[in-house]
């Protein structure tokens, strides 16, 4: 009788849906607590501020297809995490514009996406880091407003890993393998930035655009006599 008890305590959560994906730890570590400067502080909080859509713009007709090219091709890459289609466009796209608007790369920030959540939203770690890019709740009391339940908010946590990724790629100077240590919590250790770069190769894409018929030549005219 105390076993079923127990079994039937637990019922309630395991009928919600998503809360055992909540409940699950992440592999992540933990990305440390530093002091920033006031002028760094200033930037990080504005980039973080803007709350534009991730809706893309594209110079012309060009772009765009290459970006559609993109997305169906990430798609199928990611449809064994992500089945249902509209909410694996959602988040596509909205990896693309975030890691785009913090200059990076996209594949980069999917390998991220791979390692710290294994594309998980309600992932948390068991240093607290939560999410999708495993962001540390101290970040949103720094740069945000201080609503760690935000990061469960699929842009507003890509917005953040993305821009947290970007300031310690300028920190460290554009060197990929310590910042992405830096914002693992283990800065000059190889294993989490070997892990990242290798998930890297898995999301790495290059665009053929289709194949064009070129148009047949000229008749030649009979040179016979």
């Amino acid at each position: 009788m105390p076993a079923r008890r127990s079994i039937l305590r637990l019922l309630p959560w395991l009928a919600v849906p998503g809360l055992s994906a909540l409940h699950r730890p992440a592999w992540a570590g933990a990305q440390i607590e530093e002091p920033l400067a006031d002028a760094v502080r200033t930037a990080l909080s504005a980039a973080i501020a803007n709350q534009a859509p991730p809706v893309p713009v594209f110079p012309d007709l060009e772009a765009r297809l290459a970006y559609l090219r993109w997305l169906g091709a990430m798609s199928e890459r990611l449809k064994p995490k992500k089945p249902d289609w509209p909410v694996r466009r959602d988040f596509l796209q909205t990896v693309w514009y975030e890691s785009r608007r913090a200059g990076l790369d996209t594949a980069l920030v999917l390998g991220l996406i791979q390692v710290e959540s294994n594309f998980r939203k309600f992932a948390i770690s068991k240093a607290g880091a939560r999410g999708y890019m495993q962001v540390m709740p101290f970040w949103v009391r720094q740069i945000g407003d201080g609503d760690a339940s935000k990061l469960f908010h699929m842009q507003t946590n890509l917005r953040f890993g993305c821009v947290i990724l970007r300031h310690y790629l300028d920190r460290e100077r554009g060197n990929l393998f310590m910042a992405l240590g830096r914002y693992n919590g283990s800065r000059g250790k190889a294993k989490y930035p070997n892990a990242v770069l290798a998930a890297r190769r898995q999301w790495e894409y290059r665009d053929v655009p289709p194949a064009q018929t070129a148009p047949s030549p000229p008749a030649r005219p009979d040179a016979s006599p």
